[in-house]
């Protein structure tokens, strides 16, 4: 994936690619390194994308919410200023909404490839990885 060398990118991704990734968390600690925000786009229910989220440890910077994806690329785009806008997802109807919006779009596959990211079927933290830690604790 073309790294944004100043993290000036917002990096969404369709809830079916993290699907596909078998490390979603990392994949997101990986792309904070070089996007400036990370999110998820969906057109699955709020409830859906933040069970996914809460489950794989992801903090993301922003979530579609109960809209199309359309919708949340416009939103995300006025909310959520940067040069580049890049959406990963799995199929041609996601590439459609995001290039009539302005947003560049890469298939989960590519995207991990270039990336290094790890495809397959997500795998759930164990109950020791999902102890309760604080970012913030000295």
């Amino acid at each position: 994936m073309d790294a944004d060398a100043d993290g000036e990118m917002t990096l969404a991704f369709d809830i079916d690619a993290l699907q596909h990734l078998a490390h979603p968390d990392t994949v997101f600690s990986d792309a904070r390194q070089w996007s400036k925000y990370v999110g998820i786009v969906s057109e699955e229910p709020t409830y859906v994308v933040t069970n996914f989220a809460r489950k794989h440890r992801i903090r993301q910077d922003f979530f579609s919410g109960p809209r199309g994806r359309a919708e949340s690329f416009e939103t995300i785009k006025d909310q959520f200023e940067t040069p580049r806008y890049v959406y990963v997802g799995t199929d041609e109807v996601a590439a459609e909404a995001a290039r009539s919006n302005g947003w560049e779009y890469l298939d989960v596959e590519d995207a991990a490839e270039a990336a290094e990211w790890e495809l397959g079927e997500p795998e759930v933290p164990s109950a020791e990885d999902t102890a309760e830690t604080r970012d913030d604790w000295p």
